[in-house]
């Protein structure tokens, strides 16, 4: 017997997805910063401190998945979270990171690197 209904599972597939893509360090730090307004790709560089092909790599992950929009302005490229509910997924993360983040850290089914 499955606790799981009809449609549920495509959700949770969904939503595991979603989470993945929240997952990798280097997105969650862009979305974060972006959390904080609209920046280019140099912007991003400088305030995360990796290289501009990974930034750039990770916001076309980002876009494709529509977490992130971005407004071209002349020669410029401006990034911003695609949507408000995103800003409160990551603000509710940071809430029980403080709460539960100790646990995490010490976790042994989630190490990094390990999946």
């Amino acid at each position: 017997m499955s606790i799981i209904r009809d449609g549920e599972n495509t959700d949770l597939a969904l939503g595991a997805k979603l989470f993945r893509g929240l997952g990798d360090p280097t997105r969650l730090a862009i979305l974060r910063t972006l959390a904080g307004g609209e920046r280019r790709v140099v912007d991003l560089v400088g305030e995360i401190g990796t290289s501009q092909p990974n930034i750039s790599g990770h916001l076309a992950c980002l876009k494709d998945c529509g977490l992130v929009t971005d407004r071209p302005q002349g020669r410029a490229v401006f990034y911003a979270l695609a949507t408000p509910e995103l800003f409160d997924v990551l603000r509710s993360a940071e809430s029980l990171l403080e709460a539960t983040g100790h646990q995490i850290a010490l976790c042994p089914n989630f190490e990094e690197g390990v999946s």
